[in-house]
């Protein structure tokens, strides 16, 4: 089995195994990889870590549909588990959700979700959306099936609606969403512990996810709480994020006040370790492996 389709393999059967499935956005592919190491069962490319990391820009529908392919891209050729990713809007109409689809299926993404905001879009926790009516979104998914050549590449759909008219019009537009094809239901900033729970009872069947933003909207839940409550994936979409604006900035306040990083010595990784962990003894070998010396027998033979 080749990689792409192990990994989809893999996260639709962790998904539907009934333990909840613990992912972190990784706004880059070391990040990514400095994730996978540190035990996470999946990745998510997102728009907003994306947005910040490359642009050191809001999530405010700024980046583009190339921008985010190539991040993910990147993110899947780093790590060897699930990447799941955040498709915005479908970046256009029907026919260019058929075509983000088919490119995020190509890279080897393991499924997308799809979301009903009017363009330009914002960060879930944000103030201001607006939503498209149903029919749009829903029109999107059914356009989105229909393009994916594997089933286990799943589609979510994700609605912003709590923030607009409430979270029982959001209940019921993520039904019209899962009648018109979602595999997964991902409901955006719900308000209360009690809200989540009266999106699982809507969905007890469902696959559902829930996204922990640091001072959002959702109040922080533990995984372990998360799975009680009935929700198969919970998503931290800006912790990396955040840890490294925050880490950076500490170390070049040091640097600025110190004229020296020998303070912070103590909290960097260091030189061999890093170079083993991106894989500078790998590239070494291959190096010697194909030098000219090494290669004669070859052209001799």
């Amino acid at each position: 089995m080749l990689k792409n389709e192990q990994m989809r393999y893999q996260f639709k059967t962790e998904v539907m195994s009934g333990h909840i499935v613990r992912m972190v956005v990784a706004p880059d592919a070391l990040a990514a990889k400095i994730a996978e190491q540190a035990g996470a069962q999946a990745i998510f490319s997102a728009g907003y870590a994306t947005s910040a990391s490359t642009l050191a820009m809001p999530d405010r529908g700024i980046s583009d549909f190339s921008m985010a392919l190539e991040r993910c891209r990147e993110i899947i050729n780093a790590t060897n588990i699930p990447v799941f990713a955040d498709a915005d809007t479908g970046y256009g109409d029907l026919d260019n959700v058929r075509r983000t689809v088919e490119n995020y299926e190509a890279i080897g993404a393991c499924g997308i979700f799809i979301e009903d905001q009017v363009w330009p879009k914002r960060c879930g926790h944000m103030a201001g959306k607006k939503v498209e009516p149903t029919e749009v979104l829903e029109a999107k998914i059914r356009a989105a099936k229909a393009a994916r050549k594997h089933d286990d590449f799943l589609i979510m759909s994700r609605t912003d609606a709590r923030a607009v008219y409430g979270l029982a019009d959001a209940i019921d537009r993520s039904r019209r969403y899962q009648a018109a094809g979602a595999d997964l239901i991902f409901i955006e900033a719900p308000q209360s512990v009690a809200e989540l729970e009266q999106i699982h009872a809507a969905f007890p069947q469902t696959p559902l996810m829930a996204n922990m933003i640091e001072g959002g909207k959702t109040p922080l839940t533990t995984a372990a709480d998360l799975e009680q409550l009935g929700f198969n994936i919970v998503v931290h979409p800006t912790a990396m994020t955040y840890t490294q604006a925050y880490a950076e900035e500490q170390l070049l306040q040091t640097l600025q006040h110190d004229g020296t990083t020998t303070a912070a010595e103590a909290q960097m990784i260091t030189f061999n370790k890093f170079n083993q962990f991106v894989g500078l003894n790998q590239v070494n070998t291959r190096e010697a492996q194909y030098a000219p010396e090494n290669m004669t027998q070859y052209m001799e033979g």
